[in-house]
């Protein structure tokens, strides 16, 4: 089994902000693979829908324990479904990427993402993938991150960076990590 999870902070005040990328992106992934509607697990303090990506059972997870806590809901997914890290991929928003790039890690720090920064202290290891999903604006990373993350986007700033994750975690599952590494990533180096 396979946990992919979006990060982002639940609610409407959230919905269409930068830091919610992680969601958009499963939301897109549920839709384009007709997953069934997400349901709250309160167990777990997520939203989840579970399906298959080819021969793979995946659960499509959106954390509701907001962005810094979102090891919390991780780690009760783990716990219930007996997973390791390996099982695990993580989408979120990334300041330091230019808007549209995305770029697949493996393995990898924090680089100062509360959300990952709180997924590696509950699980205890930093050694599962992650989709990095680029939103700099053109003139650099702004002053103030915290205040950027959460403004609204436009949906046509947002779509094409949507669309190369999904692709992405698609292509993880079908080909593997490295081959979906190598063309994915050639984009930002």
């Amino acid at each position: 089994m396979i946990l992919i999870a979006g990060l982002g902070n639940p609610g409407e005040k959230y919905k269409e902000t930068w830091h919610n990328l992680g969601f958009k992106t499963i939301d897109e992934i549920a839709a384009i693979l007709k997953f069934p509607d997400f349901e709250l697990q309160s167990i777990s303090d997520a939203e989840i829908s579970k399906g298959k990506i080819g021969s793979k059972e995946v659960v499509l997870v959106k954390p509701q324990t907001f962005m810094n806590n979102s090891g919390e809901a991780i780690r009760k997914l783990f716990k219930n479904y007996k997973l390791k890290a390996s099982d695990l991929i993580v989408i979120h928003d990334d300041i330091d990427l230019p808007l549209g790039k995305i770029k697949i890690v493996s393995d990898r720090g924090a680089a100062g993402h509360k959300g990952v920064e709180s997924i590696i202290n509950h699980l205890g290891t930093q050694k599962f993938v992650r989709i990095r999903m680029g939103m700099q604006p053109e003139k650099g990373k702004p002053r103030n991150a915290e205040n950027f993350v959460l403004r609204k986007f436009k949906k046509k700033e947002v779509k094409d960076i949507i669309k190369k994750a999904s692709e992405a975690i698609r292509d993880i599952l079908a080909r593997g990590l490295e081959k979906a590494m190598n063309s994915h990533n050639k984009d930002c180096l």
